[in-house]
């Protein structure tokens, strides 16, 4: 009686297609490798431990303390997961290591391969820019046009970085670049960067929520060269020199946008340098935009290329040169109020 029951199954396994899809998914499951690394890991270790993960992926944990950063830690393989326990994980270059903190992608100056799945969490990362001497990774060769931010993303798509602070950076907080695509980036935290708190450029369909970038001697926030079709929401702006810099970005969207204490405009707008479509500054959209106390105009159209952009619900107060400012008066294609 068991030996029929047995071949009953068999051939109910073997005709019925969706078991033996869900018995193949099964025998394909792998429970994802987890290396938890100690207190006293170098960044070499860090890297060695990332190296060492399978092809099929898994997640690098750091717990809480201080790890000094000699060497970029590189997430270029896909699958690949680097976690801390939140701000009390912190990543701080030493003294004259100019390079970047974290590399998301291949650390090539024109990386060949998309790579996809990474995800940095729970991080605060301490560029220590005031003991950095330049702000390329390399004077020459490979990475000498790689950037020492915090985070440098390049060709990375469908990745995550969350919860993570970056500060005192040699060049920007976070940067994308390169062909990045639907990387989505939420709680970023950024302040005190040489230049910018978020940067991108090259960067499509992404998500950008929860920011709270302050301090940044350049914007904090640049988009600069083919930022198209992409979200940016929840975020509060104070005490950048820009709170939002433009330049050949299309097809944005902006939600929720607060920005205090700019030392110029609070967004400001420009056409691209170079001639060609698509190098302008267009039909982008700012719902509940506030723009307070900045130093000039709370959002500047400053070329004629930018149109169609439109302002829904926007609240400017207090600010030096007022609010809405276009390059000419009455240039009604180049912001739509509503």
């Amino acid at each position: 009686m068991l030996a029929g029951l047995a071949v009953l199954f068999f051939l109910f396994s073997v005709s019925n297609p969706a078991f033996a899809s869900l018995s193949r998914d099964a025998a394909k499951r792998v429970e994802p490798v987890v290396i938890t690394l100690s207190t006293n890991v170098t960044s070499v270790e860090i890297q060695k431990a990332l190296d060492s993960l399978p092809g099929s992926g898994g997640e690098v944990v750091l717990p809480v303390g201080e790890f000094a950063v000699t060497q970029p830690i590189v997430l270029r393989r896909d699958d690949q997961t680097l976690r801390g326990a939140g701000d009390t994980t912190v990543l701080r270059l030493a003294a004259g290591a100019d390079c970047p903190v974290i590399i998301l992608g291949e650390p090539l100056n024109y990386p060949k391969h998309t790579i996809e799945h990474l995800c940095v969490a729970g991080l605060l990362i301490d560029g220590n820019r005031q003991m950095q001497s330049r702000e390329l990774w390399h004077l020459s060769g490979e990475g000498s046009e790689i950037r020492n931010n915090g985070i440098t993303v390049q060709r990375v798509s469908d990745s995550v970085v969350e919860n993570v602070t970056c500060a005192r950076c040699r060049s920007g907080g976070l940067v994308t670049t390169l062909d990045v695509r639907r990387l989505t980036v939420r709680h970023l935290t950024a302040f005190d960067n040489e230049f910018d708190g978020l940067a991108c450029y090259e960067t499509e369909h992404s998500a950008f929520t929860d920011l709270y970038l302050y301090g940044n001697p350049g914007a904090g926030i640049s988009l600069d060269l083919a930022f198209d079709d992409n979200i940016i929401s929840n975020a509060v702006l104070v005490a950048n020199d820009l709170g939002v810099f433009m330049r050949a970005s299309h097809d944005n969207e902006f939600y929720n946008l607060t920005i205090h204490n700019s030392h110029h405009f609070g967004v400001f707008m420009a056409g691209h340098i170079l001639e060609g479509p698509q190098t302008e500054c267009a039909d982008n959209a700012f719902t509940n935009l506030t723009a307070t106390n900045c130093g000039g105009a709370a959002f500047r159209v400053n070329n004629i290329t930018c149109t169609n952009n439109i302002l829904i619900r926007a609240q400017f107060a207090k600010n030096l040169k007022g609010g809405l400012s276009l390059v000419r008066p009455n240039l009604s294609n180049l912001v739509k109020v509503e």
